[in-house]
């Protein structure tokens, strides 16, 4: 039976070489989601690191999920450079592709994370606990492109940009936030101040009462609904900026790929920014409802879900699912021009 799975392994090598960047990445998460690890240093709130959307790991689910779909589209096209006979080529490909595992192994059984949360306290980073998890966003990013460089070139680097860059983002956005906290980050906040108008708006539309209001420098709604009133200030993570950041590299990265008029490509962008800012609207006024009915506590367990998952979880799903809209679309755009004319002669 061995050497049944071996000749089969075999027979699908090269299948299974092409894919192993995939794989580098899938382990380690495996590894952290299914031994369910708490970090010695960051306590027992690191154990579920996979429910949470902000500062947490859900995020690398959909950096797997963007690596797969650049695999489905370029699989006819991209070639891996992995010589079979070069044994320095070969070892350095092997040590690239467990950096991602030793790296994981680092943070939890030899005190990494511990000292990258040390040093940013020493530093006076204010959410110093969040900068591990932020740098283990930014190491893999570098990872990635480093494996996809050995594996498929300069080409191949290319075309994997775009789960290299959403992932790199996402480490860049939690670490503005780690250092400039509450708002801080002016480039940032300056949209939250009409994204909070519009949730405003949305809520008086639903019936609710809404005095809108400034502290600490952040636009604050107070929403009063039947069953109570909420009264939180509005920071940029709050307000799902960072989705319209991760959208715009997400989008341009594709469309770029994509053979079709600079018209289109404007119109799918127009509309898809749009999409995600309604997203965001809305996750500002639904936040508002759940706290209404939670007493206006901040704290409520239902208040924090939906800051740490729900509400990110809306406006990422749609972006990583955009490109799929886009193709399919095109794809059925393509079958009613070839049918048009048929309907023109008959």
């Amino acid at each position: 039976m061995t050497s049944q799975l071996f000749l089969k392994i075999k027979s699908h090598s090269d299948l299974i070489i092409k894919l192993l960047p995939l794989f580098a990445f899938v382990a380690p998460l495996a590894i952290l989601y299914f031994l369910n690890l708490p970090d010695p240093y960051l306590g027992p709130s690191s154990q579920y690191s996979f429910q949470l959307m902000w500062k947490g790991r859900t995020f690398q689910l959909f950096f797997v999920w963007l690596m797969a779909l650049e695999f489905i589209l370029s699989w006819e096209t991209i070639k891996t450079k992995i010589n079979k006979q070069n044994k320095t080529g070969l070892i350095a490909v092997a040590i690239a592709l467990v950096l991602p595992t030793l790296y994981v192994i680092s943070e939890y059984f030899f005190g990494l994370n511990a000292a990258i949360a040390n040093f940013s306290h020493q530093s006076g980073v204010t959410f110093y606990n969040s900068m591990p998890i932020a740098m283990e966003y930014l190491v893999f990013s570098i990872i990635f492109c480093f494996i996809i460089a050995l594996n498929f070139g300069k080409k191949g680097l290319r075309g994997f940009a775009l789960p290299g860059l959403f992932v790199a983002l996402i480490g860049i956005i939690y670490m503005i936030d780690n250092v400039f906290p509450y708002g801080q980050f002016t480039p940032f906040q300056l949209l939250v101040p009409t994204t909070a108008g519009l949730a405003a708006i949305v809520l008086r539309s639903w019936g609710y009462v809404v005095l809108p209001g400034t502290d600490s420098g952040m636009p604050t709604l107070q929403v009063t609904g039947a069953l109570g009133t909420a009264k939180f200030a509005i920071a940029w993570p709050c307000a799902g900026i960072e989705s319209l950041l991760i959208f715009t590299a997400v989008a341009l990265l594709f469309l770029q790929r994509i053979p079709m008029s600079w018209k289109a490509k404007v119109g799918y962008f127009a509309f898809g920014a749009a999409v995600t800012y309604f997203i965001n609207v809305l996750r500002i006024a639904f936040m508002f409802i759940i706290g209404t009915q939670n007493l206006g506590n901040i704290n409520a367990q239902p208040v924090q879900d939906f800051h740490d998952y729900y509400g990110p979880l809306f406006g990422i799903a749609w972006i990583v699912s955009y490109p799929l809209i886009i193709l399919v679309s095109q794809g059925l755009w393509r079958k009613i021009k070839l049918r048009k004319p048929d309907l023109d002669k008959s």
